[in-house]
């Protein structure tokens, strides 16, 4: 993951004090009071709740100052030493200083606020499940030219400044191998000082690698990704310029995946899981979710992307119906065995602008969501509106054109309702709208996918109230 830099009003750091840490932040970082008392609020990167630290204040933040950490004075039981020798500047990972354990219960609490604040607060909260380091297939990160080794790596904390990161522990091998090799082939097509991207994604015939670089390279410089290409034993290479359209570079093999027992050939840089084993332990649960229903029931998939969930669905027996705004995923799933057979059907739309209104939604059993981090307000809202109908209502072919069922006698809304979210303030506002259309929550589970970061996955189940 590349993290973001966050923009701050900077000042002039003012002199050390000390504070007293009393919570973590949503983001991580450590929430502090000065020691000697008043109401000045301090956000600390690195600093864990009990903790007495010496810190110093750098500019304002929202309700709050940025404040540097210089020193534990009194450290918190919870504290380890951090296992990345980038830690401390790397903004990569926000909380490698905090013991596993402590971490995961602080991401359940996490979620668990996020409801509490929607007037949730009595919904039970599961464990959450937490995936091991090493195992990134899916990430993108910062480039910048040099004139020998180039870098790749991460933004530092609070800046624009990008950190070379020659040891994270994140990526999978193959994919810290490819970070290596990008370092030493940057000088060839990156001039010095100029920035850009790369989106690494581990596939089963190889890596499919795309890079966004700020200007077109010359004839050396494609020369130079040419090479990389062979160097890395690249599956697929792509090129985009400032973010416009995509170009090939290379096509060594075809990248694959497999979902569901499905062979999938994505499009350069598609979304994806970050993890195999995250993408299991989601897949798991949606699975679980719907195995109430009965053979042959129809299940929506909105925002689909490349099937992670309709094509496992469609092996256990559901007519799938998936929609999403990226038509280069649509058409990858529309081009699988159960998308030609008739199980999957697969459409283009911005659900953002054009929900699934309340006809369309007639018939459906189940639907599974997994929205980007804003969350699906319209479409959620659109659900709760439908109202929760029979369990294995009829299907309306003119609306969901698959075969089989009688026409619905209303736009009654699906009995089952599954949640991915990525970020616990969206998904807390969305199952708000859903309890309030009548739906109530079966179970909530956090899933730890993205190792030490403040990011925290939630799967939710809900059905008729």
């Amino acid at each position: 993951m590349t993290a973001a830099p966050r923009k701050s009003r900077k000042r002039p750091s003012s002199s050390p004090l000390e504070a007293i840490v009393h919570a973590l932040g949503d983001r991580g970082d450590g929430l502090a009071r000065p020691a000697s008392g008043g109401e000045r609020l301090f956000y600390v990167a690195g600093a864990l709740p009990g903790e007495r630290v010496r810190l110093r204040p750098q500019g304002r933040k929202g309700d709050g100052e940025i404040a540097e950490l210089e020193a534990v004075i009194e450290a918190s039981a919870e504290r380890v030493d951090p296992p990345c020798p980038h830690a401390a500047l790397c903004g990569g990972c926000d909380l490698q200083h905090l013991d596993p354990p402590a971490l995961a219960d602080w991401k359940r609490d996490k979620v668990v606020r996020a409801l509490a604040h929607r007037g949730l607060g009595t919904v039970t909260v599961d464990q959450t499940l937490s995936l091991p380091a090493g195992t990134r297939r899916r990430l993108s990160v910062g480039l910048r030219g040099r004139a020998r080794h180039g870098v790749c790596g991460f933004f530092a904390r609070e800046s624009h400044r990008l950190i070379d990161t020659p040891h994270c522990l994140l990526p999978t091998p193959p994919l810290a191998a490819l970070m290596e090799h990008l370092r030493r082939a940057l000088p060839g097509f990156l001039a010095p000082a100029a920035e850009g991207t790369a989106l690494m994604t581990e596939t089963e015939t190889g890596i499919d690698l795309r890079l966004d670089l700020p200007t077109a390279p010359e004839l050396t410089g494609r020369e130079a990704l040419a090479a990389l290409a062979e160097d890395a034993d690249l599956a697929r290479l792509t090129l985009t310029i400032a973010g416009g359209s995509e170009e090939p570079v290379a096509l060594r093999r075809a990248p694959k995946l497999t979902l569901g027992g499905t062979p999938v050939l994505p499009p350069p840089g598609p979304f994806l899981q970050p993890s195999v084993d995250g993408e299991r332990a989601l897949t798991d649960l949606v699975l679980a979710a719907f195995e109430d229903l009965p053979a042959g029931a129809v299940i929506a998939d909105l925002f689909c992307g490349l099937g992670t969930f309709a094509l496992p669905l469609a092996a256990r027996g559901f007519k799938l119906r998936g929609w999403d705004i990226e038509s280069s995923a649509i058409g990858a799933l529309g081009a699988t065995a159960p998308a030609r057979a008739g199980k999957v059907q697969a459409t283009t739309r911005d659900l953002f602008r054009r929900p699934l209104v309340a006809e369309e939604l007639a018939g459906w059993s189940g639907v599974v969501l997994d929205p980007p981090r804003a969350g699906a307000k319209a479409q959620v809202e659109a659900l709760a509106a439908a109202g929760p109908g029979p369990l294995g209502a009829p299907v309306r072919p003119s609306i969901l054109g698959i075969v089989g069922g009688a026409p619905a006698a209303a736009a009654t809304g699906p009995s089952v309702i599954v949640l991915v979210s990525c970020a616990p303030a969206s998904f807390a506002r969305d199952a708000r709208a859903l309890v309030d259309g009548g739906y109530r929550i079966d179970w909530v589970r956090p899933v730890d996918q993205f190792t030490w970061s403040h990011h925290v996955e939630v799967v939710a189940r809900f059905s008729r109230g």
